[in-house]
């Protein structure tokens, strides 16, 4: 099993540069919730980095036009997928959209893994 987290943004410059405006200027129009849980406006946020490093599965994280190549699917992102011989949708965009903070995202993460992970 894999975890694959989707971030609702393309992976080119501009995108980076246009994420980077709406975080920093106007984060409510940010349209990514996973980012914005995980992520400050210049880098990841030091309670993700140890949570996703301590996490006991592999992992995976992509931006939206990434994942699309990498897999030939579609869905609403962002979302967190659990990967072993098809697609499980463990969080999803509305789940993301509703947890408050970064604890809670963690939180929902560690409900879904298996027992030892």
């Amino acid at each position: 099993m894999k975890l694959i987290f989707v971030y609702n943004t393309d992976s080119n410059p501009l995108s980076s540069l246009i994420d980077l405006g709406h975080k920093i200027l106007s984060p409510e129009t940010y349209d990514c919730s996973l980012c914005k849980l995980t992520h400050g406006p210049f880098t990841e946020k030091d309670a993700w980095r140890a949570f996703r490093i301590s996490i006991g599965v592999p992992v995976e994280f992509l931006h939206r036009d990434e994942f699309e190549k990498k897999y030939s699917r579609s869905f609403e992102y962002p979302l967190i997928l659990k990967k072993s011989d098809s697609f499980e949708i463990l969080l999803s965009k509305k789940e993301i959209d509703r947890l408050g903070d970064l604890e809670e995202l963690i939180a929902a993460v560690k409900k879904e893994l298996p027992p030892g992970a």
